[in-house]
């Protein structure tokens, strides 16, 4: 034993209402300090369990919005060819609406002729030889 230790044992505690009212007050302020601290730890844990919450939400969110970016991005582009084919398709309806070219096309994919023409048809051999 220390020497503090044994001076301790030989003193005794004063029992007047003072120092028992201190005591009192003492263990008051324990018991409000341990309810403070558990209550720090629960608003704690409550504030990372949010913040968890909120955490996950704001990440799956933004994994749909870039899912549906990609998505929106792909319709887009699909868009655009559909756009393009139309164009084409609009194209070719003139283009079917006028005789001559409806002639021709007959010409060169039916072998049909005008008058007095004679049609040959060659092989399509590779001429490399």
């Amino acid at each position: 034993m220390t020497r503090r230790t044994r001076n301790r044992r030989k003193v005794t505690k004063i029992k007047s209402d003072y120092v028992q009212e201190h005591e009192e007050h003492q263990k008051f302020r324990s018991k409000q300090k341990q309810y403070l601290f558990r209550r720090l730890i629960a608003f704690g844990v409550l504030f990372v369990l949010v913040m968890g919450t909120i955490f996950v939400t704001h990440y799956n969110q933004r994994a749909l919005m870039d899912e549906k970016q990609n998505e929106y991005e792909d319709k887009v582009a699909t868009l655009e060819e559909y756009k393009e084919e139309n164009k084409q398709l609009e194209r070719e309806i003139e283009l079917l609406s006028d005789i001559d070219y409806l002639l021709k096309i007959a010409r060169k994919d039916y072998f049909f002729s005008e008058d007095g023409e004679i049609i040959f048809k060659l092989p399509d051999e590779d001429p490399s030889y």
